[in-house]
């Protein structure tokens, strides 16, 4: 069992920043490939970017390639979203996720991912 709670969501201008963090509990933390996952209203949730247990391997939607950094510590049982030069159209609510296979790839599909935070919101204001 893993639960999951994100903050650092908040109010930001166009251009600015915000690192998200996702809090885990559980043993199995650290042997789980993790995911950040978005959903602005009216729209499908939609990946955004995935860590490997170990960090040696991430993946992102190219939307966010070259502005969202994904990383964890596994001795924190924590994963951070950086996110920089944010847009009017990075607003949404933010999910992390564990995915359900241990060791697994970091799918980009969230039917793969068992465990799911509560969400924080993040708004880009033009």
């Amino acid at each position: 069992q893993v639960q999951l709670v994100e903050s650092g969501g908040g109010l930001v201008q166009a251009g600015g920043s915000l690192r998200l963090s996702c809090a885990a509990s559980g043993r199995t933390f650290s042997r789980s490939a993790m995911g950040w996952f978005r959903q602005a209203p009216g729209k499908e949730r939609e990946f955004v970017a995935s860590i490997v247990w170990d960090g040696g391997s991430t993946d992102y939607t190219d939307s966010v390639k070259g502005r969202f950094t994904i990383s964890r510590d596994n001795a924190k049982n924590t994963v951070y979203l950086q996110m920089n030069s944010l847009k009017p159209e990075d607003t949404a609510v933010y999910y992390c996720a564990a995915e359900r296979v241990p060791y697994g790839l970091g799918s980009k599909t969230p039917a793969l991912y068992e465990y799911w935070g509560q969400g924080t919101q993040v708004t880009v204001s033009s």
